[in-house]
């Protein structure tokens, strides 16, 4: 199989930009009214997985949100993200395992960043228990499509986890069989853009959100997609579609 060209890191410039998370957070209170009218949902549970050395702190804003739009919203308990440690990963097998149980029905995952690329693989391994996954930035398409590289590549970082072999992140880009969206953003200052996007598909599909990396897993464009996403029947899966009100939140 012949190996796809290496995704370009992003930009100094766009790094430079990842300062606007905090604003993206501030914009969370006037674009309430807003988020307000985002469709309700069935109660189904949600696991929401953090990015690469962050922890649930991180998705509560989310978390509170879709608990506040009828769901009940997990974090995943296992501390800070440092990597595909056999601790994350049995622990992610256990916490999906122990929610579908406690539930009773198939549980949709949340990824921000790497965060995202776990829910892939648990979307892979335990299909049967998985209703959609919603991904946040990922660079599942090429893990070394990321700033964080970057500085590894250039002796500025220690890596805390090795890069995956060829086989790993082949089997990384593959669809995976439940229903995928994949938010990104082309102004990411972490991850390129072009690695978070999945192959087209009946049940796949790539949505650009304006936001930075370190601020999409709470910008209010984002929140109204999840919501979007997460209120589909289950079984009646269909391609997201704009609005107006979508534009002024930063869909797009």
């Amino acid at each position: 199989m012949t190996e796809p060209e290496p995704i370009a890191p992003p930009s100094p410039f766009l790094l430079a930009l990842e300062g606007r998370a905090w604003l993206e957070l501030a914009s969370l209170l006037p674009a309430l009214p807003l988020l307000g009218a985002a469709p309700r949902g069935d109660g189904h549970p949600v696991l929401v997985m953090p990015g690469f050395l962050a922890g649930d702190a991180s998705t509560r804003a989310l978390r509170w949100f879709l608990r506040d739009r009828g769901y009940h919203a997990h974090g995943w308990r296992l501390g800070r993200n440092e990597g595909p440690t056999p601790h994350a990963v049995e622990g992610m097998a256990h916490r999906l395992t122990s929610l579908h149980g406690r539930h009773g029905r198939k549980v949709s995952l949340v990824g921000w960043s790497l965060g995202g690329i776990y829910a892939r693989e648990l979307a892979r391994r335990f299909p049967a228990l998985v209703r959609q996954v919603i991904t946040l930035a990922s660079p599942f398409r090429d893990i070394g499509a990321t700033t964080v590289a970057r500085l590894y590549r250039a002796g500025l970082a220690t890596p805390r986890t090795p890069d995956p072999d060829t086989a790993t992140q082949q089997r990384l880009r593959l669809p995976i069989p439940v229903p995928s969206s994949c938010l990104y953003s082309r102004t990411d200052g972490i991850v390129a853009w072009r690695s978070c996007l999945d192959e087209p598909g009946p049940e796949r599909e790539n949505i650009e959100i304006r936001a930075s990396h370190c601020g999409i897993g709470h910008h209010p464009a984002a929140l109204r997609v999840i919501a979007d996403r997460l209120a589909q029947p289950e079984g009646a899966w269909r391609p997201y579609t704009s609005t107006t009100t979508d534009w002024l939140l930063g869909v797009g």
